[in-house]
């Protein structure tokens, strides 16, 4: 029986070579639209697919192979007794190929000038169909999705005259995952229209960005998935110059010293350790901001994290190359920087671009059984309504380093305590079951320096023993949300030693 592909694709990458090669080995090719019109004019015999159906293409195209004749030719068991009679009662041929990719809906939506006409004339539904149609019946129909897929399929074809049940099956779990990501992008893009916030199901879709070598520890197998519509200021999108392969934890640290650092506009640096700050500062140059972090702790630095958000130059370089780091993040390095900082064998060296311009719409996190979702945590120091609460006001150069502590401490995992002047910070307290155990934490890594500094706290205080712990420091003003039923021991607490403390009234829990 002669044997039928059936080639209907967007993108057109490899089609041609595909179509030439099942051509000699005596396949009729049938095809439609633009895909027809290529490869005719480029030499390859071609019946339409109207001529099959006797039905011309409609409605600009929107209807061409949703018919029987097409469907029953996808779907027909070819062992199958009864459907072989019914294929010959309506004149219905088997197909045995089918290679189909489709409109480019996520690539229509992604343009920042798209309409909602363009976006709904570019889902596709006579492909996903025909797609499904094949990969269902994938015990007899070899169904291509992906044109890397291609010239595996023609070996087997050349060498066996069909192809094998494993390698139909492979392919028809690609066509099963291709349409249900191509579904959620559709799905999702018209519940953003509808504004739907948490809308009764939730489909999302990610790409495999990477296979992980293991992930927190050595017995985790482990892999990187990224958003193909996410954010573009990410470490999925970021572009590695320099050094060996991420790691789990390297991509989770490099995250939390993105969202860190997105919080400054001046020159700004930032280190990261286990998804924790140990080290920000700023300063009229990127070289002035680094030193800063690296003074804030010289400890935990080591084999850390470092983002910083203007381009890295020779001195900054210079500073950097002479610390063991894991991985530094910049807009860019200049030749300079570069050459000093690749003769670190091992140190990853990544840009990604800081002019971002969208961000992600959900914080996702697994749990056992499902996930939680919410908006991320956009609220900054501009955002908050600035209350001050005590007889003492603080004074400008305060604010400031109140503002930066605000910053940063929104980035510290809870119970969160900074202790840091105008610009850097002086001592981190992090992850600790009560409050007053971060602020001692803190306290205790800025020593002397915490004479004459202030202190931010990611939520009230419970207790004003705190604030007693951070008089006792010489702290001289304190931020905190606010919201405490004791709220007015600590303002007394802090009356009593002449500390300004501002409220917020936005708390930063971060777990």
């Amino acid at each position: 029986m002669q044997k039928r592909a059936l080639l209907s694709v967007s993108d057109k990458s490899g089609i041609l070579d595909f179509a030439k090669e099942l051509e000699k080995m005596g396949y009729e090719i049938l095809s439609t639209g633009g895909t027809k019109r290529f490869l005719e004019d480029n030499g390859v015999a071609i019946t339409a697919v109207d001529e099959v159906t006797k039905f011309p293409e409609i409605l600009g195209g929107r209807v061409k192979t949703l018919h029987p004749l097409v469907h029953g030719g996808l779907l027909a068991k070819a062992d199958d007794p009864e459907h072989q009679r019914e294929m010959a009662e309506n004149g219905i041929a088997p197909i045995d190929v089918v290679c189909v990719n489709l409109y480019p809906f996520r690539e229509t939506i992604a343009k920042p000038d798209v309409t909602v006409e363009d976006a709904i004339e570019n889902i596709d539904i006579g492909g996903p169909t025909m797609l499904r149609s094949a990969a269902k019946n994938h015990a007899y129909v070899a169904v291509i999705v992906d044109a890397s897929d291609y010239e595996a399929v023609l070996v087997e074809l050349r060498e066996q005259n069909g192809t094998t049940a494993e390698t139909r099956r492979r392919l028809a779990a690609k066509v099963f995952r291709h349409t249900a990501a191509y579904d959620s992008y559709i799905s999702n893009y018209l519940t953003e229209l509808t504004g739907e916030e948490y809308p009764d199901q939730l489909t999302l879709t990610y790409e495999l960005n990477q296979s992980l070598r293991y992930g927190e520890n050595p017995h985790q197998k482990a892999a990187f998935y990224r958003s193909p519509l996410g954010s573009d200021f990410s470490i999925a999108n970021a572009d590695q110059l320099h050094g060996k392969e991420l790691s789990y934890n390297n991509i989770q640290d490099a995250n939390a010293a993105l969202q860190i650092i997105k919080e400054f506009t001046m020159p700004a640096a930032v280190a990261v350790k286990h998804m924790n700050p140990c080290g920000a500062g700023t300063g009229e140059t990127i070289s002035e901001a680094f030193a800063k972090a690296y003074e804030a702790d010289a400890t935990s630095i080591f084999g850390g994290i470092v983002a910083l958000n203007r381009e890295v130059d020779e001195d900054t370089a210079r500073q950097l190359a002479g610390i063991f780091l894991e991985i530094v993040i910049a807009p860019a390095f200049t030749a300079e920087a570069f050459e000093i900082l690749t003769q670190k064998k091992n140190i990853r060296l990544l840009t990604i671009p800081f002019e971002w311009a969208k961000k992600d719409r959900w914080n996702i996190v697994t749990v056992e059984g499902g996930l939680l979702v919410q908006q991320p945590d956009e609220l900054g120091y501009e955002d908050a309504e600035i209350q001050v609460v005590t007889e003492r006001q603080p004074t400008e150069a305060e604010l400031e380093a109140l503002k930066l502590g605000w910053n940063v401490v929104k980035h510290v995992k809870s119970n969160a305590i900074v202790v840091c002047d105008a610009d850097m910070t002086l001592g981190i307290g992090a992850g600790q079951m009560n409050r007053v155990g971060s602020a001692k934490i803190a306290l205790e890594q800025a020593g002397e320096r915490a004479q004459g500094a202030v202190m931010a706290s990611d939520a009230f205080f419970p207790m004003s023993d705190t604030v007693e712990a951070a008089a006792k420091a010489g702290i001289k003003a304190i931020i905190q949300p606010g919201g405490s039923k004791k709220d007015q021991e600590s303002i007394d607490k802090a009356n009593e030693f002449g500390i300004a403390m501002v409220f917020t009234g936005v708390r930063h829990f971060k777990h």
